[in-house]
């Protein structure tokens, strides 16, 4: 009857049968992306101080993953920034417009790639014309030239 009753030995805390539950990390509970759990080990391991609180590397996982993202967002603006210039001064104006910030996105392949899910208003298409539509070059009517004096001598009743 004891032994019916006891769990098995290493459920730690749960029914012998049900399921394990997944584990639940801290930078999850915090909404971070940067790894609390590794921040507050380099913060023992480091010796900074002799004791150290719970909330101080979720606070350090925060602070850090915020400058991250300020730096990242900087270096990204400064680049479509530049590249919209190269785009305004390429069609001889000195203001930047909706239309040369979605002309340096679709040009830039990294940014492109980045930025393909948005679409950037008042900025249009890129301009792209099928091939298949274009014109025939011009060495392709000097080949078929000599074979229209010969439909010529063929039909005689359309020449008179």
């Amino acid at each position: 009857m004891e032994a019916a009753g006891k769990s098995k030995k290493g459920a730690a805390g749960r029914k012998a049968g049900g399921p394990k539950k997944k584990p639940v990390t801290r930078s999850i509970k915090a909404g971070l992306q940067f790894p609390v759990g590794r921040i507050g080990r380099y913060l023992k391991v480091g010796r900074y101080a002799k004791r150290v609180g719970t909330g101080a590397p979720v606070y350090l996982a925060a602070v850090l993953e915020y400058l991250a993202a300020e730096t990242f967002e900087k270096m990204l603006l400064d680049l479509l920034l530049e590249l919209a210039g190269n785009a305004a001064r390429d069609n001889k104006k000195n203001r930047i417009i909706p239309r040369h910030v979605l002309l340096a996105v679709r040009n830039d392949d990294e940014l492109g790639k980045l930025l393909s899910g948005v679409t950037i208003a008042h900025g249009g298409v890129l301009p792209n014309i099928n091939p298949v539509l274009l014109p025939k070059k011009a060495h392709d009517k000097a080949a078929k030239e000599p074979k229209s004096p010969s439909k010529s001598t063929k039909s005689p009743k359309k020449a008179a």
